[in-house]
């Protein structure tokens, strides 16, 4: 993941026009952790249950791990359309380079818990409002579905591109980047996925994580029809790459699989939840 430079777009939230984010390049020393990038920055997109596989390198790849124990039961959910929007985290999880195995991937997965049709986008260096160039950041994939016609639940997994990019310099803070998210699926049922790095220095450090999850949990007192899964809470060093950031093969095998538990637990097929912030 980078840093990206600023999107031209005009987000507004019930009326009140959010300020516009002038394109530029963020701070220089941010841009030097570039390398870490590399892996995933090839942008994935799922439509209706059709993939575009991401050319991801398979160095560093390992053996899929079986299911953690708290996985183990067989959740179902009320959402039988679902909408996911990410970043590179969410790129190992429908690429068939990291999972061969496509029982494994997260459009699978969203369908062992009940959901009929799922939208999936993943993006390398994706945020709520930076984009690198030929990108949508994803107030943009978000508005541009809904005025497509989508109803459903919506998984929004953004967050550590924009933690890290707020710490880089930019002008549009942590609450405004979750309200322009918010307001983009007007009302919709949302399971936002929490932040988490290895890094203990950087844009990218996890303490930058931590500020972008509390921002998250602040933000869900406004939004009722908002759930977060702790994602955060979850993670084993274990299943992430050198970089801290990116996963192994087992890592976005269980990420994709708790995703999908999460949302059944946030938004279950019988009765009614209301944890805001949903565990596995």
């Amino acid at each position: 993941m980078r840093p990206s430079t600023g999107s031209s777009a005009d987000p507004r939230e019930g009326g009140n026009g959010l300020p516009r984010l002038r394109s530029r390049v963020l701070l220089a020393a941010a841009m030097a952790v570039l390398a870490i990038a590399v892996m995933s920055a090839t942008a994935v997109g799922v439509l209706s249950g059709r993939s575009a596989a991401a050319a991801v390198p398979r160095q560093g790849r390992s053996v899929a791990a079986p299911r953690p124990a708290a996985l183990a039961a067989d959740p179902r959910t009320s959402c039988t359309a679902v909408a996911h929007i990410g970043d590179s985290t969410s790129v190992g999880m429908v690429s068939p380079q990291w999972l061969p195995d496509a029982a494994q991937r997260l459009a699978a997965q969203y369908r062992g818990v009940g959901v009929q049709r799922e939208w999936i986008d993943a993006s390398g260096g994706r945020s709520v409002v930076e984009e690198l160039p030929g990108q949508q950041n994803g107030y943009r994939i978000a508005s541009a579905w809904y005025g497509a016609g989508f109803r459903g639940c919506w998984v929004i997994a953004l967050g550590t591109n924009d933690a890290a990019n707020v710490a880089a310099g930019s002008g549009v803070s942590m609450m405004a980047r979750v309200r322009q998210m918010m307001a983009a699926v007007h009302g919709e049922p949302v399971l936002w996925v929490n932040a988490q790095t290895g890094l203990a220095s950087g844009p990218w450090s996890e303490a930058n994580m931590q500020q972008w999850n509390e921002a998250l949990v602040q933000a869900s007192e406004r939004y009722p029809n908002m759930r977060i899964f702790n994602w955060a809470g979850m993670v084993q060093p274990g299943w992430h790459l050198a970089d801290g950031i990116h996963y192994t093969s087992a890592g976005y095998a269980i990420r994709a699989a708790a995703i999908a538990h999460a949302l059944a637990s946030a938004f279950p097929a019988h009765g009614h939840s209301n944890t805001v912030v949903v565990s596995n």
